[in-house]
């Protein structure tokens, strides 16, 4: 497969508008970049529904061979349709599961959107044993909500600081579906919310502009010195 970004015309399928899109570039755990190949020849359709598997796809690297999961290409058009951006058949499929999380894997997906926050919450969570990550059930107070087999996760990708009430709201989500919990922001947090999630023993990570989690509270360095 292709590692260079490449652009497509798009046209919404609901207004008629055109676009031009461009492939993002992800970064392998060899260091080489990585894009999706784009369907010259196919048709956007718009998203009418999600299902967090279909989410993804298979990307493998042209320099050392690996295939990675990574997002399947979306496009926001203003009239509001969430357009699927098509992709060449052979990186339709699942690729394997990712590897286990060494550094390079934990912090490998560069932060220009609220869905590169995702995808770096989803892979820290993957090391820490959670194959099963999908969105969760509950939609949380701010951001984006994850879920897996005895855990949740918070996804905060706002410009502001996460609240107190933030903190409290997903800790109480973990505590009804007898599960731990984890908080991913991309702006920090109030100062009251880090001393009620100190208290409450709720992981705080701060998601960097290269995409790795940085703990900033007691649980979440005891979390994260289990995770490598």
């Amino acid at each position: 497969m292709r590692d260079m970004s490449e652009s497509i015309a798009v046209r919404c399928p609901a207004c008629g508008r055109r676009h031009r899109y461009t492939a993002p570039s992800y970064p392998c755990a060899c260091g080489a970049p990585v894009a999706p190949p784009l369907d010259t020849h196919g048709t956007a359709t718009a998203v009418t529904h999600r299902a967090w598997d279909e989410e993804w796809i298979g990307v493998r690297c042209a320099a050392c061979g690996d295939e990675s999961r990574w997002p399947r290409p979306e496009l926001g058009c203003p009239c509001g349709t969430v357009l699927c951006v098509p992709v060449e058949r052979a990186a339709t499929g699942r690729a394997g599961r990712p590897r286990g999380p060494g550094a390079a894997d934990r912090g490998a997906v560069p932060i220009r959107t609220a869905l590169d926050a995702v995808t770096a919450a989803v892979l820290y969570l993957r090391g820490l044993g959670h194959p099963d990550v999908r969105r969760a059930d509950q939609r949380p107070t701010a951001g984006i909500g994850l879920a897996a087999h005895g855990i949740v996760a918070q996804v905060d990708p706002t410009a502001g600081p996460a609240s107190v009430r933030d903190v409290e709201c997903l800790w109480l989500t973990a505590m009804a579906e007898s599960a731990e919990c984890v908080y991913f922001s991309l702006a920090g947090y109030a100062d009251e919310a880090r001393a009620r999630a100190e208290r409450l023993g709720v992981p705080l990570f701060v998601l960097g502009p290269t995409g790795v989690p940085r703990p900033v509270n007691g649980p979440a360095l005891a979390l994260d010195a289990g995770a490598g």
